[in-house]
C-alpha cells in the first residue's frame, strides 16, 4: 500500500529563511527530545515495518544511531515520562501511576529536572505537546480560568504549550505558560471527575452527538464529538479540535526553535498522534490502509519531518542533537472503536516481542530509539547496547558539561558514549515496571519477572500483562518472544537477578 507522504507534498510547512551556519557560534548542541506516544518497537519503517512508511523518521535512523535494546522505565505514560525527566525510577514513589486529568503535579518544584539542568547551563528550555504529569499543587483544585500553579516554569521550563491532561481526558484545552489558551472568562472552565454537570451532554445521555464510539470507558463528557474521561463544561472558545492537535503543537515547536536559533535550546516535544482518541488530520485519513491508528503514525512522521525542515532551513541542524523515542509500547483498542485491531493486517506494532502497553513483557517497555546528531555522529549504526530512557539525563549533562546536584537523577547513568555510537557497552542491568507495578530486571541475555498476583490480562485492551504468581525467567536472546519460562532450570540466575531487584528497592 502507498502510505509514504513527503513533507513537501503536504500543506502546513512553515517557510523559514535559510540562515548561515556561522550565525550560531555556540559549540554545545541544541537538544530536541521527540517523545512519541504509544508507538511500538515494530511501528516504524526503520525497524522493519513493511506496511507503513515513515520516511522522515527513517532519515533520522539512517543518519544516526538506532537502538535495538532501548527501554522506557514503565509500560504506561505518566511513570515513563517522570523517569525520563527526573532520572529517577518512578516505582520508588507510590504516586506516579497513570495521572487523572485533574492530577496535581507529580514532579515537585523542589526536584531538579532535566530542564533545570539545561537551564542552569544557559539553554532556553521548552515543553510542548502532551504532558500527562499533572498541574497545580492539589488534585482537582486547579484554577483552569487563571494561572495553574505550580506549573512547568517551576521545574525548569522557560516556555510551555501543553495539553492540560491527555487527549482522552478533560479539560480539552491547551495550557500556555500556565494559562488556558483563547479562554473567554465569561465562559469559565469547570472540571469534575466524579459528578456530571446538569444539562451537559455525555456519551450516556446524548449518544447521537458522538462521532466516535467508546469501546471501554470514555463515556463521560462529549467534547468535539468525542466522548472523554471526566466531565467538563464551559471554555467553549478554548476547546481544541482534535484533527488540529498535531499541527498546533508542531507549529509551537517550530516557533520555539526559530525564536532561539542563535542560542542553545532544549525542547521536550511530546507528540500525541497515536494515543487515543486517534483523530488524524484529513490529510492522512485513509492513507495508511490501517485505519486511524496507521494514519496517525503517518501524521507523527510528518510532524518529525516538519521539525527537521525547520532545523535545516535555519541552518542549525548540524549542531542539533535529536533523540526520538516512545513513552511505552503499543496498544490497539485502548477505549475507542476505531478498528485498530480489525485493520491491523500483517503489521506487528510490537515487532517480534510479546505484550504491549501496560505489560511487563518486552513490547511494553522496549521502545524505538534514535539518536541523531550530524556534528557528533559521523558513522550511522545499529546499536545493541542496553540503554534506558533514565540515562538521557546524565548523558546529556555530560555532553553539555552541566553538573547535576548529588541528590538528583540518582538512577540515571552516563551512557553518552553508547548514545553516540562510540561503544556497544552500556548498562549492566535495568528495572522495568508494568501497569500493576510488577517489576522486572533485564541484564544481558536474561530477563527476570517477579511474582505477582495481579491480573493476567488487561481486559479492556486484551493485553498480556505478564503477571504470574510464580517467578519468570526468560533468555531474551534465544527466546525474545518470552514464551519459555526457564526459571526452574536456572536457579542461580534467578537468585542473582532477584537480589539485584531487592538491592534496588532498598536504595
Amino acid at each position: 500500500m502507498n502510505s509514504g507522504i513527503s513533507i513537501l507534498s503536504l500543506s502546513g510547512l512553515v517557510a523559514l529563511p535559510v540562515i548561515g551556519f556561522a550565525q550560531q557560534q555556540e559549540t554545545r548542541p541544541n537538544v530536541v527530545i521527540i517523545l512519541a506516544d504509544d508507538i511500538g518497537y515494530g511501528d516504524l519503517g526503520w525497524m522493519g515495518a513493511k506496511t507503513i512508511e515513515t520516511p522522515n523518521v527513517n532519515r533520522l535512523g539512517n543518519e544516526g544511531i538506532r537502538f535495538s535494546n532501548c527501554h522506557a522505565t514503565s509500560a504506561t505514560s505518566t511513570p515513563s515520562r517522570y523517569g525520563l525527566l527526573t532520572g529517577l525510577y518512578p516505582w520508588r514513589r507510590n504516586d506516579t501511576g497513570i495521572a487523572p486529568g485533574d492530577a496535581a503535579m507529580i514532579i515537585k518544584p523542589e526536584q531538579y529536572t532535566m530542564a533545570d539542568m539545561f537551564k542552569a547551563a544557559g539553554y532556553a528550555t521548552a515543553a510542548i505537546g502532551k504532558w500527562h504529569l499533572g498541574l497545580g499543587d492539589k488534585a482537582g483544585k486547579q484554577d483552569w480560568n487563571g494561572e495553574v500553579t505550580p506549573g512547568l516554569k517551576d521545574i525548569g521550563f522557560d516556555y510551555s504549550f501543553i495539553m492540560a491532561a491527555t487527549a482522552d481526558r478533560v479539560p480539552c484545552v491547551f495550557i500556555e505558560n500556565g494559562r488556558a489558551v483563547n479562554l473567554d472568562k465569561n465562559d469559565p472552565i469547570e472540571v469534575n471527575y466524579t459528578t456530571p454537570f446538569p444539562g451537559e451532554p455525555t456519551a450516556t445521555t446524548h449518544p447521537e452527538l458522538m462521532r466516535m464510539l467508546p469501546s471501554d470507558g470514555h463515556n463521560m463528557a462529549i467534547v468535539d464529538g468525542v466522548p472523554r474521561i471526566g466531565y467538563m463544561r464551559g471554555g467553549k472558545s478554548a476547546l481544541w479540535h482534535d484533527e488540529d492537535i498535531a499541527d498546533r503543537i508542531t507549529d509551537k515547536a517550530i516557533q520555539f526553535i526559530a525564536s532561539n536559533n542563535k542560542k542553545p535550546f532544549f525542547l521536550y516535544f511530546g507528540t500525541n498522534d497515536i494515543h487515543v482518541p486517534r483523530v488524524p488530520n484529513e490529510r492522512f485519513v485513509g492513507k495508511s490502509g490501517m485505519g486511524p491508528r496507521g494514519d496517525a503514525i503517518l501524521s507523527f512522521d510528518y510532524c518529525v519531518g516538519r521539525v527537521m525542515h525547520a532545523l535545516d532551513s535555519l541552518g542549525i541542524s548540524d549542531n542539533t542533537l535529536i533523540i526520538l523515542s516512545s513513552d511505552n509500547g503499543p496498544v490497539l483498542d485502548d477505549g475507542y472503536q476505531d478498528k485498530a485491531v480489525e485493520l491491523l493486517g500483517n503489521h506487528k506494532p510490537g515487532g517480534i516481542y510479546r505484550g504491549g502497553k501496560y505489560s511487563i513483557f518486552e513490547a511494553g517497555t522496549r521502545v524505538p530509539c534514535i539518536v541523531w546528531w550530524k556534528k557528533g555522529i559521523t558513522k550511522p549504526a545499529i546499536s545493541n547496547a542496553l540503554v534506558s530512557q533514565l540515562d538521557f539525563y546524565a548523558s546529556l549533562s555530560t555532553l553539555i558539561k552541566s553538573k547535576i546536584p548529588a541528590n538528583a537523577a540518582t538512577d540515571s547513568q552516563n551512557e553518552l558514549n553508547a548514545l553516540l555510537g562510540k561503544t556497544q557497552s552500556a548498562r549492566n542491568y535495568l528495572v522495568e515496571q508494568n501497569l500493576h507495578n510488577t517489576l522486572s530486571v533485564v541484564s544481558g541475555d536474561w530477563k527476570y519477572i517477579e511474582p505477582s498476583h495481579a491480573a493476567v490480562i488487561n481486559k479492556g485492551t486484551n493485553t498480556e500483562l505478564g503477571n504470574l504468581p510464580q517467578v519468570q525467567l526468560y533468555n531474551i536472546k534465544t527466546n525474545p518472544k518470552e514464551t519459555k519460562n526457564v526459571a526452574k532450570n536456572n536457579a542461580k540466575i534467578v537468585r542473582k537477578l532477584a537480589r539485584l531487584l531487592s538491592l534496588e528497592r532498598k536504595k
